[in-house]
């Protein structure tokens, strides 16, 4: 296969929707559902079938304080059977709900923080070759506290989140060096010290469309047969 040539103007993803044959729904879950297509890369090509995670979307927040410390939060996660440390995030699983209040309201629930400034940092799709999960990051600066009395009561493996606040450049070295392993924390911090290296002026306004996000783009219903 022969590599074409890009330059930086023309580098982007771009919605390419294919000729959709059927969708089912073949597990309904608490949080996502499994389903399975049946599409064509051409009109004339053979069926393909793949089966993947139908996901709300999630949003994450990068907080970085006036002295270039960056927030971590130390977790438990089941299915890869460690304690990671990740960023304050959560799914986009409310109806209707702007993505900027949805990563404030994940900040003050999982960290007890608000942040006056908000920019997007960077857009994910964490794992597109078995999920739709489309996942926003946002860098938030200008930290203050939630009043104690308006805090959020976290529970199961929420309830035992530890905050640290770590260095913008020892963070990346954790990063680079294996140590951190959460996707959203680890792009994260790497894409927040190229930003502060330009002064963080290339970063888009957080009220920054977000095409790639499930909901704003038509999906086929489920279990229907899209062409005979």
């Amino acid at each position: 296969m022969r590599a074409t040539g890009a330059d930086d103007a023309t580098v982007g993803d771009e919605q390419s929707p294919r000729r959709l044959l059927e969708s089912t729904t073949v597990y309904e879950g608490r949080v996502w559902d499994v389903v399975s297509e049946q599409f064509r890369l051409t009109g004339d090509g053979e069926a393909i079938t793949r089966d993947f995670i139908q996901h709300p979307g999630a949003v994450a927040v990068l907080v970085l304080n006036d002295d270039g410390q960056v927030l971590l939060i130390r977790q438990y996660r089941h299915p890869v059977r460690m304690m990671l440390w990740e960023i304050p995030a959560g799914l986009l699983d409310e109806e209707g709900e702007d993505f900027v209040d949805a990563a404030a309201r994940e900040l003050a629930e999982e960290a007890d923080l608000t942040a006056r400034q908000w920019h997007v940092l960077v857009d994910l799709f964490l794992s597109p070759g078995s999920s739709s999960e489309a996942l926003r990051v946002y860098l938030a600066r200008g930290v203050g506290d939630v009043p104690e009395g308006e805090r959020h009561t976290r529970t199961h493996e929420e309830a035992e989140i530890e905050l640290a606040w770590v260095d913008l450049d020892d963070a990346v070295s954790a990063a680079l060096e294996g140590r951190m392993h959460s996707p959203s924390a680890v792009a994260a911090v790497l894409a927040a010290r190229v930003a502060r290296e330009n002064g963080f002026i290339d970063l888009r306004p957080a009220t920054t469309p977000w095409p790639e996000h499930p909901s704003q783009h038509s999906t086929w219903p489920r279990g229907a047969v899209l062409e005979s």
